[in-house]
């Protein structure tokens, strides 16, 4: 079955999904199906809205969804949602990328719990070691966020969330094992003293891992990582949080291994000055250390202060805010240059006119390696009558130039049997680009269905070439186009619950070179989808989840073209008493070999079982 034949009947799913009216009877609470339906958002605005509130194309991924799915890793919950292609250098703890509307990955912009956490010197977010068994919850933002987030933030943002709900207290040990020797277990409590929230949990994996190509050994992973919060509410109002994760292992690749530690700090008080007036300081500090053996070494860290104040002027609510962040570099390479800093102002309009709502923004940046760069963005949403609304939204955002595209030296390095040469060149440019974006959705009692097409223009877009001898440096391409729609949709029925996505995608090189000019950017897809649905009944819970890649060339020039692929997961839940719990999944069920990125193959099918004992 090729990949279009895969997704047209899937297509015709998501459109009968979307039709369904509320007229359904179901025997859910109608306070389930609304938890379900329209979702509470933070990522997009810096506030809480929920979901149709938000002039923003946003996916929600909750903690009851994670828990059913259990994914091993967090590209599992991220692949294939609107907008979304994930690239893997195989399975279990590889290099991961994530391209959000067809932009670079480095234009993604990862937070865990509001700070931010990438490597200065790749650009890129280490997805691949940021465990989801940690999350219980996951923002996806789709679009320029530059205005509030500065730098990368020109394909979307997505953030996860190790911080339990208000009120929730548990205490609970899991352990769990499966195909490839692996092995894991976890634990965690949560709750409150007083006016006093607190949350620790840690959770260890070890694999043996699989092969990425034939007749070669298998690659190995292990990550043990942790999370913790306190949290203190004043008698005025005012609430003082710390928290962190940190996560730290080994990842084999062909030739060699890494050895990682990732970590988040943060402080942040939150004061209620007036009844009008909030205004919150967050100090935070992120670190990416990467050792690949034989001395060589690449740690990372970024500390940044952010100041927030939101004022509520009725109709409006006005936030404007500062932030200060300096990147450190550590290397066994000789880099020019190994610390740069950014400062940076912003400020947001949110005002509702009853049917009528628009949001602004506007944030002003100015880093001491590339100069001062202004991103903007204008949104409106008009409310067409109780169930469905419209939105029409135009934002700028750029990429920054990552340490090795502006100071990495001549290089040399064998990675999976293969040798690179690179070097960075110091006269790169940011990437600037501007999208406009039309939505249209509709939200009832147990359906809702969204719909969005966008162009987003981008110039002097960043990717690495290899030059005539032979050595990778990066490369501004002139211009760049990336059209595409998103059909995102769900219902709940009776026990039935499904969720569906699908994106059609059109990124293309718009360069005045006539070898690439109209060539799909590479690493792209043109169309995707996903399905989960899932069927709960007394204390058994069964579902699957149906994703669906198109093809993808792997270089700029079109020449070398990866297929697409369709995988099924599988998943059994059966609560055996009121606290215990144990869970079945069956990943890639009909053992597809298939590569997302050429000469990795992902792992083949993989079974796995839990079981999880909750004390209340």
């Amino acid at each position: 079955m090729t990949t279009r034949q895969a997704i047209l009947p899937l297509a015709a799913a998501i459109s009968l999904s979307a039709s369904l009216s509320t007229a359904q009877e179901t025997d859910r609470t109608t306070q389930v199906a609304a938890f379900n339906m329209n979702p509470l958002v933070v990522t997009s605005t810096l506030g809480v809205e929920t979901v149709e509130e938000s002039l923003s194309s946003v996916t929600v991924i909750d903690s009851e969804t994670l828990e059913r799915q259990q994914p091993s890793e967090l590209s599992d919950v991220l692949r294939a949602q609107p907008g979304i292609n994930v690239k893997t250098n195989g399975s279990f703890g590889k290099a991961t990328d994530v391209y959000t509307r067809g932009t670079n990955s480095e234009s993604t912009v990862l937070l865990i719990d509001g700070i931010r956490i990438r490597s200065a010197t790749t650009g890129g977010a280490p997805w691949q070691f940021i465990p989801p068994e940690l999350l219980n919850r996951v923002e996806i933002v789709r679009g320029p966020r530059g205005s509030l987030y500065g730098a990368d933030a020109a394909g979307g943002v997505i953030q996860g969330f190790t911080l339990p709900r208000e009120g929730e207290s548990r205490k609970w040990v899991e352990v769990g094992g499966g195909s490839f020797s692996t092995r894991e277990g976890g634990a965690g409590v949560s709750g409150s003293v007083g006016n006093t929230r607190y949350s620790v949990q840690g959770n260890h994996v070890d694999t043996e891992g699989a092969s990425v190509r034939p007749g070669t050994k298998d690659l190995g992973f292990r990550n043990a990582a942790a999370s913790a919060s306190v949290e203190h509410k004043f008698d005025n109002g005012a609430r003082l949080t710390l928290l962190g994760m940190h996560s730290r292992g080994k990842t084999e690749y062909l030739g060699g291994y890494t050895d990682f530690a990732i970590q988040t700090m943060g402080l942040k008080a939150d004061v209620p000055v007036s009844e009008l007036w909030k205004t919150s300081v967050q100090l935070s500090e992120s670190r990416d250390e990467q050792e690949q053996g034989r001395g060589s070494f690449y740690d990372t860290r970024t500390r940044t202060a952010r100041w927030e104040n939101s004022l509520d002027l009725g109709r409006h609510e006005w936030i404007l805010g500062a932030e200060f962040y300096a990147d450190e570099v550590a290397t066994s390479s000789g880099y020019t240059e190994k610390r740069r800093n950014n400062t940076s102002a912003f400020t947001q309009l949110l005002s509702d006119y009853g049917r009528f709502d628009t949001q602004m923004s506007i944030r002003w940046d100015d880093n001491e390696a590339f100069g001062e760069e202004v991103t903007g963005s204008i949104a409106f949403g008009y409310e067409l009558d109780s169930n469905h609304r419209i939105r029409a939204s135009y934002g700028t955002a750029f990429r920054a130039p990552t340490f090795n595209d502006l100071y990495a030296p001549y290089s040399e390095s064998t990675f999976n049997g293969v040798t690179y040469k690179s070097e960075g060149d110091p006269e790169t440019l940011p990437e600037t680009s501007a999208t406009v974006e039309l939505g249209v959705g509709g939200r009832y009692e147990h359906t809702f269905w969204d719909l969005a097409v966008y162009e987003t223009n981008a110039d002097d877009l960043i990717q690495n070439q290899l030059d005539d001898d032979g050595v990778s440096r990066p490369n501004n391409v002139e211009e760049a186009r990336i059209r595409g729609a998103e059909l995102s949709s769900g219902f709940i029925a009776g026990n039935w619950e499904l969720q569906s996505a699908f994106t059609l995608q059109d990124p293309r090189n718009r360069s005045a070179d006539p070898n690439v000019h109209g060539n799909r950017l590479s690493n792209r897809t043109v169309q995707s989808m996903r399905v989960d649905a899932d069927y709960s009944e007394g204390p058994y819970n069964v579902g699957a989840s149906w994703i669906v890649e198109g093809d993808r060339y792997d270089n700029a020039s079109n020449t070398e073209k990866l297929p697409g692929y369709a995988i099924a997961n599988l998943r059994l839940g059966v609560a055996l008493t009121e606290r215990l719990q144990t869970r079945f999944t069956i990943e890639n069920a009909f053992d597809r070999r298939y590569e997302t990125d050429r000469g990795y193959r992902a792992a083949g099918r993989t079974a796995m079982a839990s079981i999880r004992y909750e004390v209340q």
